[in-house]
């Protein structure tokens, strides 16, 4: 097996973690695949926030939707990287916007935040993306400037439990050669 299909195939939407401090060399680690990540016309439109202040942490989780199964992992977890758009910058040339879907930043962070996680994996941390919470009131809370959108929420950390794998579609199920 491909060491990176090892890391993608095992990687958790990790929602439990340990009282422990990531060291600062594995957060910029973790910030460096942020970096690498592909992006329209090489835009790198995300701004990441990096949350280690409990107090925050606090103020962020509040913001979070009691229904939201990952809510406790704001709090728990030592380290929230909070995911950033800058608007208006991909998908667009000369200020126009160019593609069908509009602004491409959900792409980028998309593939940014994907890089974030398979790399706290092959560190031996868990994560977990969060999109179900007040985003206007995550905006706030961390002083987002206009212009900028506030994406997702990712808990990093050392994980106290990890899930079982999920069940998954077998490639045969989504797969279609040359049409629909």
């Amino acid at each position: 097996m491909n060491r990176f299909m090892d890391i993608i195939e095992g990687r958790r939407s990790v929602r439990d973690f340990e009282d422990k401090k990531i060291p600062d060399d594995m957060i910029t680690t973790l910030l460096e695949s942020v970096r690498w990540a592909q992006s329209w016309a090489n835009t790198q439109c995300w701004e990441v926030v990096v949350v280690t202040d409990q107090a925050i942490k606090e103020r962020l989780a509040e913001a979070v939707y009691k229904a939201n199964p990952a809510r406790k992992s704001v709090l728990a977890a030592p380290v929230i990287f909070v995911m950033c758009a800058r608007l208006k910058s991909s998908g667009y040339y000369k200020g126009e916007v160019t593609t069908k879907f509009g602004d491409w930043f959900m792409f980028d962070i998309g593939v940014a935040t994907q890089n974030l996680c398979l790399c706290a994996h092959s560190l031996g941390l868990g994560s977990v993306v969060m999109g179900l919470f007040d985003h206007d009131a995550a905006r706030k809370v961390l002083n987002v400037p206009d212009g900028y959108e506030v994406v997702s929420l990712v808990p990093v950390g050392y994980p106290s439990k990890i899930p079982a794998a999920p069940k998954r579609r077998q490639t045969e199920e989504f797969t279609r050669y040359n049409s629909f």
